[in-house]
C-alpha cells in the first residue's frame, strides 16, 4: 500500500519503521528535519507537507503531540480531509480528545473518508519492538481492512467501539498508569529509606497484591538510574487532563485522577516539564533527604 505517515519522532519515527519493513510505500511528514532525513535514509519519501504526505496514499497515520494539532491537520478545507478522496482512512496514533475524535469521524463520513482514532500504548520501546497495544474508535469496516497496518507495529488492537473510544480507553489507562507510577515513587523511597533492600522491596511486591506493570517497569528504571525522557511530564499533564476532561463531560468524580493531575502539574512547572514522569522522584528524594536513584544499577 502507499501510506502517508505525518509526525515521525520518537513514537512515530519506529512505528513507520515498521510499515516500511513491512514493505509499504511511506510518504513521511515531520516538522523537524532530523526526524524525516531519518525516515528517509531508511527508504521513505520526504513529504513538503501532510497534503504531500497524503497524496495518493489509501491510508494515513498521523501520530502528533496535541489534540489541537490533529484537528489543524485533518479538519476542513485546508486539511487532510479537503485534500483526500473518497474511500481513503485517516489513521490517528495521537493521544487526543474523544470528542474530537468523535467530530473528525462525523465530518469524515460526510466526505467518504474513514477516520479511525487509534492510540497506543507501550511506549517507544514497544514502538520500537513492535509491541504496542492499539486501542481503535471507528467502524468495524474501516477497522478490519486496516488491521493488517495496525499489526505490523503491534502485538495487540482491539476495536473498543465506535469513534471515540479508543482515546476513552486510553485516558482511562493513562490515568490509572500516572496513578501507579506516582504511587510506585513514594513506595520505593519509603521502603528504602526505612532500610530495606530496594532489590528485596521490588521482588516482594511484585508476588503480593501492590504487584503491577507500573511497579516492576517503574522501580527498575529508577534503581538503575536510567530516566531518560522517553515520557516526559509535560506530556503526562496533557495525557490525564484529557481523562479529568472526559470525567466532567460524564459527571464522574476522580478524585485520585485530579490529585495526580495537580501533582503532576506542580512537577511540571518546577523544572520537570522536559523530562521524565519518573524523574519526579528527584523531588520527593530532596525532601526525604534520601536518594534512592541508582541504588540497584544491575537489577533486570
Amino acid at each position: 500500500m502507499r501510506i502517508g505517515f505525518i509526525g515521525v519522532g520518537n513514537m512515530g519515527g519506529p512505528i513507520a519503521t515498521h510499515l516500511l519493513t513491512a514493505e509499504h510505500d511511506l510518504q513521511a511528514f515531520d516538522l523537524n528535519s532530523q526526524s524525516l532525513d531519518r525516515m528517509a535514509e531508511l527508504g521513505a519519501d520526504k513529504a513538503t507537507s501532510a497534503a504531500n504526505a497524503a497524496d495518493g496514499a489509501e491510508a494515513v497515520f498521523l501520530s502528533l503531540p496535541m489534540p489541537r494539532d490533529v484537528e489543524e491537520v485533518v479538519s476542513g478545507d485546508e486539511g487532510l480531509f479537503g485534500t483526500m478522496p473518497a474511500g481513503t482512512t485517516v489513521i490517528d496514533l495521537s493521544t487526543s480528545s474523544p470528542s474530537l475524535s468523535r467530530r473528525l469521524a462525523v465530518e469524515g463520513h460526510e466526505r467518504g473518508i474513514d477516520f479511525l482514532d487509534a492510540p497506543v500504548s507501550g511506549g517507544v520501546y514497544g514502538a520500537r519492538k513492535g509491541t504496542l497495544a492499539v486501542m481503535v474508535g471507528g467502524s468495524e469496516e474501516a477497522f478490519e481492512r486496516n488491521l493488517p497496518l495496525l499489526e505490523t507495529f503491534a502485538a495487540k488492537v482491539v476495536r473498543c467501539g465506535d469513534a471515540g473510544a479508543g482515546n476513552v480507553v486510553k485516558a482511562v489507562n493513562n490515568m490509572l498508569a500516572f496513578v501507579g507510577m506516582m504511587g510506585a515513587t513514594e513506595a520505593l523511597l519509603l521502603g528504602a529509606k526505612a532500610g530495606v533492600d530496594p532489590k528485596i522491596l521490588r521482588e516482594v511486591v511484585e508476588a503480593s497484591s501492590g504487584a503491577s506493570f507500573v511497579w516492576s517497569s517503574g522501580t527498575r528504571a529508577i534503581l538503575r538510574d536510567r530516566l531518560a525522557p522517553s515520557f516526559t511530564s509535560a506530556l503526562a499533564c496533557k495525557d490525564i487532563g484529557l481523562a479529568v476532561d472526559l470525567a466532567d463531560e460524564f459527571e464522574v468524580p476522580v478524585p485520585m485522577g485530579r490529585h495526580t493531575q495537580q501533582l503532576l502539574e506542580t512537577y511540571r512547572d518546577n523544572g520537570f516539564a522536559d523530562e521524565d514522569i519518573l524523574a519526579t522522584i528527584r523531588a520527593l528524594e530532596d525532601e526525604a533527604s534520601f536518594v534512592v536513584r541508582g541504588l540497584a544499577p544491575d537489577i533486570q
